[in-house]
């Protein structure tokens, strides 16, 4: 049996795909048309959208030989898809920061480069799979130009 909070992520979900809550929100997600895998639009600023983005992020940097971390900068289109847990689909831009690999600093605490000759954005498209019940996350598919 899936934990209660498990059940409200997935229909928050849900309903910000299908345009937010009906009076009876059970029957919102009965009949919402989000079928389970078939992907969907989600917001782009939706806080599980934010942090697959994070993580998309924190895979680049550990495949990459930068001596800098790099953040996600914005994301420019967000799908989602409900397959045994979740599946973002994404088009996120990252950027290069101040902050070296060697200090391991959280991500949240590091500004972007403002040396010109530093800096350097890619742009990305990753593959998030989230298990919110078996707090799990992977990146299975992470391009970046």
């Amino acid at each position: 049996m899936c934990p209660a909070w498990v059940l409200l992520t997935v229909c928050s979900l849900v309903l910000g795909t299908t345009g937010g809550p009906s009076q009876d929100s059970c029957s919102q997600v009965l009949h919402s048309g989000v079928k389970p895998g078939f992907p969907k639009t989600i917001k782009t600023d939706n806080p599980d959208v934010l942090r697959a983005a994070r993580h998309s992020a924190e895979r680049f940097n550990n495949c990459s030989n930068d001596v800098f971390l790099f953040k996600e900068l914005r994301v420019r289109r967000a799908l989602v898809q409900v397959v045994k847990g979740l599946k973002f689909m994404l088009d996120v831009d990252i950027g290069r920061t101040t902050c070296k690999k060697t200090g391991r600093p959280s991500l949240d605490d590091c500004d972007f480069q403002t040396n010109r000759t530093l800096q350097r954005a890619l742009s990305c498209y990753s593959e998030v799979w989230v298990v919110p019940w078996l707090q799990s996350f992977q990146v299975p598919i992470l391009r970046c130009h």
